[in-house]
């Protein structure tokens, strides 16, 4: 990388010297720069120029070698494109070797760890099992079939194919020839012009699509999909065995759903359900937050909009003199979760003196506090409908929230056999 230079605004801005002149540094009367210039340094556009500073930059690092190795990339390119489905005889195989688990018909974990190629390589085995290869009369038995991902070319072992099916091989300039090992009839005749005694592939014959490979293949769906994919012949399946999916086990888990609660209330405000909703908008009197106090027994809720959480305590103390005032009845228990606006020095002096027992749910169990998210929820739906069909700002929810308390309030309710108050 050669030389730069930073921009000089006090730079000469004349015209470039004519061609053929004779311009030497310094005074040069006749000749380029314009006479003025002292140094070779004329009039810029802001004034005389100082001391021009040349900038270098600096030279370029030295190349590092690589994080990924290219030899190792090429190989494996060019083993992706050797890869192939068909089988080649091999006499030297002491097993039978391929590169793809899906013509299995029966799958287990394999004694062998790996595998040693010619050149000494050690080739991981990821599993063993057993399939089959179709013939004239009937398929061929392969057994102890090891799969070997990393495997360019699928061998089939001479002495296991003869041992286990009960034949020989004979092979010639062409080909090679299965004969049954009794009556010496040909069964399988199998010609190749690549150098190799292949087997040609045929993949509808002995490609074992069991439901569990289309299990994976469709990412996992529940036994019910893949029955109704192959009732209406949408995929095919020439094995049906369905086995417990490891993957769908840690991928799927969810919590245990939680037991019906068994509490149940004989008073008003035996037991009052607290929680605070943030809203994603700020009304138009500020409030960001809301507090909903629902009745066990009555299901009667009250909601209180909020500006700040820390208002919490003042609502709830006031709540529960208004209770007192004017129903005679006192606050005997309150629910909520670990929420700082519910767990503080204000309330818990407060539910002491007044003898109100506080419930709080387990941290990051919110069904725990189930009957107050779910009259939330039921509000926020009411405000959310209110405010569309009536065509106004989401702005406007602490409005159409003191709308929905009073609407919720007076409809029926499942939760006390349908009944309204």
């Amino acid at each position: 990388m050669g030389p730069w230079f930073c921009y000089n605004p006090w730079a000469f801005q004349g015209s470039v010297p004519p061609p053929g002149s004779s311009w030497q540094q310094g005074n040069s009367p006749g000749g380029w720069p314009p006479h003025g210039d002292q140094g070779g340094r004329g009039q810029g556009i802001m004034g005389a120029s100082p001391q021009a500073h040349t900038v270098f930059a600096p030279p370029p690092p030295a190349p590092s070698t690589p994080l990924w190795d290219q030899a190792g990339l090429i190989a494996a390119l060019n083993q992706m494109a050797l890869q192939n489905s068909g089988w080649v005889m091999d006499s030297g195989a002491t097993s039978h070797m391929h590169n793809s688990d899906g013509i299995l018909i029966s799958r287990q974990l394999s004694s062998i760890p790996s595998i040693t190629v010619g050149s000494g390589h050690h080739l991981p085995v990821s599993c063993s099992g057993s399939s089959t290869l179709p013939g004239h009369a009937s398929p061929f038995s392969l057994r102890n079939v090891l799969v070997v991902p990393s495997l360019v070319r699928n061998l089939l072992s001479v002495r296991q194919f003869t041992r286990d099916n009960n034949c020989t091989i004979e092979f010639d300039a062409f080909g090679f020839s299965v004969k049954d090992l009794q009556t010496r009839r040909v069964i399988l005749r199998s010609n190749s012009s690549d150098g190799l005694y292949t087997v040609p592939a045929t993949p509808q014959a002995n490609l074992v699509t069991s439901t569990d490979l289309w299990h994976h293949r469709l990412g996992h769906p529940g036994a019910a999909a893949l029955h109704l994919l192959r009732h209406n012949n949408s995929i095919s399946c020439n094995k049906s065995a369905h086995t417990l999916c490891h993957s769908c086990q840690l991928g799927k888990h969810v919590r245990l759903p939680f037991g019906n609660s068994s509490s149940v209330s004989s008073l008003p405000f035996e037991l009052i359900h607290c929680d605070v909703w943030t809203s994603p908008v700020a009304s138009i009197s500020g409030a960001q937050y809301y507090l909903v106090i629902l009745d066990d027994f009555t299901h009667f809720c009250w909601t209180f909009p909020l500006v700040h959480k820390s208002e919490v305590a003042t609502h709830i103390t006031q709540f529960c003199a208004f209770v007192h005032t004017q129903f005679s009845l006192p606050v005997k228990a309150v629910q909520a979760d670990n929420g700082t606006e519910f767990v503080n020095n204000t309330l818990a002096t407060f539910f002491a003196s007044s003898g109100i027992h506080l419930r709080l749910s387990c941290p990051y169990t919110s069904p725990q506090n189930g009957k107050a998210e779910r009259i939330i929820r039921s509000l926020n739906n009411i405000c959310r409908t209110l405010l569309i069909h009536a065509h106004m700002p989401p702005k406007y929810w602490a409005e159409a929230l003191a709308t929905a308390t009073y609407l919720l309030n007076r409809r029926p309710c499942s939760a006390i056999h349908q009944s309204s108050l």
